[in-house]
């Protein structure tokens, strides 16, 4: 069974224990990731929000005999309480499957799929916030916050190329 993990944050440059099989491939599928999850460690993170543009994200197989076990491996990565039922996405293409993803997957003869799937985060869990709001709570930080949110930001792909982003750059000149 080929198993895929989707990436578009840390998880690129920092797979720490995330068992891979392959490097991280550029031509993933188009998916809707912003820069609005703040992340425990300060950084304003990436994540699916369904009203973000889409923008593709990378790719790489992993090394694992089972979804179960990617899943895990991915939530312990991502350090998400095996309780919380969300948190990791996952998508079995069948053989009645259609649509952009099905075909992204079908064509790369991958069996299953998983991505990091927590909530955009601003104060309270699943609340997106305005590009606005994203730039006033990066203007607040300071310090080793500050630096890792830009480090963070700075790290992640060039071809995650949002809207946030692109408003940090010409606000922050984070580039």
């Amino acid at each position: 069974m080929v198993i895929a993990c989707l990436g578009w944050g840390s998880l690129i440059w920092k797979p720490d224990g995330l068992p891979l099989a392959s490097e991280w491939f550029m031509d993933g599928p188009a998916l809707p990731v912003e820069f609005s999850r703040i992340g425990d460690g300060g950084e304003l993170a990436t994540a699916i929000c369904l009203n973000a543009a889409p923008c593709r994200v990378l790719w790489a197989v992993l090394a694992t005999d089972s979804l179960e076990q990617a899943c895990r491996a991915l939530r312990e990565r991502e350090q998400i309480p095996a309780e919380r039922e969300d948190g990791i996405g996952v998508y079995l293409p069948g053989a009645s499957a259609t649509g952009p993803l099905a075909q992204w997957a079908h064509e790369r003869q991958v069996d299953g799929l998983i991505w990091t799937a927590l909530p955009p985060r601003l104060g309270s869990e699943g609340r997106l916030p305005t590009s606005e709001e994203a730039l006033a709570y990066l203007r607040g930080l300071s310090g080793e916050k500050l630096d890792h949110a830009r480090d963070y930001i700075l790290r992640v792909p060039a071809q995650i190329d949002t809207p946030y982003r692109r408003e940090i750059q010409k606000q922050l000149g984070w580039t």
